[in-house]
């Protein structure tokens, strides 16, 4: 397969397991032989190690992943206080921005690989200052969504309310992931249907309550991700 797919993994809250289907994405792309890298651009609630910083989702997104990337490359920001990242910030005196986020991740998705995944963080509407949100990242590399739906009660709401924001900000919802992290939800089924009329977008699959990215992996279709044109060249330009 040629390269240069590319996409945004977005949640509709915080702890909707974005990292958990990204991982799960990354296992289903190496079942198929391909070669995969995935970014982290910005994390917070990072812990002090020897070699400094780290945060447990760019780890495991550098589990799952084929390309051997640095963990500089994969989470160049990395916020040590558990708070959002525009508050985490401010406590270290470190200001972000999303042409220099958007910079990193171009730099980075250079490197040769059939497809590429970049993690937000929390939801699409998370400050990184007075003026920007992390969706801004997504806006500069103009990279489709692939929204993450925790299944559980309201979460119709935070999918339409994620998606009318998507589509405000220009850029296009390839699919949608429907992640169970409330088995005992009422009315499953009936929930899925009815995003899968409202997001007007394909769904990649229903993950049920499991905990490993391999187990949940098989229940992914990756079709309709590859069903649109390669990007051939960068689409940011950098600052």
């Amino acid at each position: 397969m040629s390269q240069n797919y590319r996409y945004f993994v977005a949640g509709t809250d915080t702890d909707v397991g974005k990292t958990f289907v990204s991982c799960a994405l990354l296992q289903a792309a190496r079942t198929r032989g391909l070669q995969t890298g995935a970014l982290k651009p910005l994390s917070a609630g990072c812990q002090p190690t020897p070699q400094g910083l780290r945060n447990s989702d760019a780890l495991a997104l550098m589990q799952f992943m084929t390309l051997n990337l640095s963990y500089h490359t994969v989470n160049p920001v990395a916020l040590a206080p558990p708070i959002a990242p525009h508050i985490a910030a401010m406590h270290v005196d470190k200001e972000l921005s999303a042409a220099r986020l958007a910079h990193f991740c171009n730099t980075a998705m250079r490197q040769p690989a059939d497809m590429w995944l970049v993690e937000g963080a929390g939801g699409w509407r998370v400050p990184l200052n007075g003026k920007e949100m992390l969706s801004d990242v997504a806006k500069y590399l103009k990279l489709d969504v692939i929204l993450v739906v925790g299944m559980r009660l309201g979460c119709l709401s935070h999918a339409l309310l994620s998606a009318e924001a998507i589509r405000r900000d220009g850029l296009n919802i390839r699919a949608w992931v429907a992640n169970v992290i409330d088995p005992s939800m009422s009315a499953l089924e009936e929930n899925i249907a009815s995003l899968n009329y409202l997001l007007q977008a394909p769904c990649l699959g229903t993950i049920p309550n499991v905990q490993d990215p391999i187990e949940a992996a098989p229940y992914l279709s990756l079709d309709p991700l590859f069903e649109v044109p390669l990007l051939d060249e960068p689409l940011f330009e950098n600052p």
